[in-house]
């Protein structure tokens, strides 16, 4: 079973990210790739996560990339989710059971794809540590109710992170970490 299990930060988070992209960078060599964000929990110090590192990855299109980079990143140990029903992104697993554990995913996506909003609630988490804190607490209570259905636990998130995501639009005071 693919169960949904809640970590104490890991300070090597970052840098499992880094290596990652670095590897990612490589394979998909050219000008393919335009941006490579690490987002998700585990780009927000101190949160307790899933240990699954969340890479951005922009490409300059999602057809050439389902040409292109599909082989190539299933040479990292990638699984790519060929029915996935959104069509503007495309979803890779690295460690899909049974091959598991889950270690990394690809969310590849346009630049003009609104999934580049979720850099606003990472960066709202990473300055607001109260904010993330509550994250947290509410990660681990869905853990608990859901361990066995990683949907219903992101489902679950969907309301809180929308009105966090809502607190960051309305906070003029607020400036993303890439501004």
């Amino acid at each position: 079973m693919d169960e949904v299990t809640i970590v104490k930060y890991n300070p090597n988070w970052p840098l499992f990210f880094q290596q990652e992209a670095d590897r990612i960078r490589e394979v998909l060599k050219g000008d393919l790739i335009a941006r490579i964000a690490h987002f998700g929990s585990t780009a927000v110090p101190g949160l307790a996560a899933k240990p699954i590192i969340d890479l951005l990855v922009g490409v300059r299109s999602l057809s050439e990339a389902k040409q292109l980079a599909v082989s190539r990143l299933e040479t990292l140990g990638y699984a790519y989710w060929r029915n996935n029903p959104e069509p503007r992104r495309m979803f890779l697993v690295k460690g899909l059971p049974p091959n598991g554990p889950r270690t990394h995913h690809i969310h590849m996506v346009e630049p003009n794809s609104v999934l580049w909003e979720r850099l606003l609630f990472r960066d709202y988490l990473c300055q607001h540590s109260d904010e993330a804190a509550r994250y947290a607490q509410l990660k681990y209570h869905l853990a608990l109710r859901f361990s066995g259905d990683r949907e219903a636990y992101t489902a679950g998130k969907a309301e809180y992170v929308a009105s966090v995501m809502e607190k960051a639009r309305d906070d003029d005071s607020f400036k993303t970490l890439e501004s």
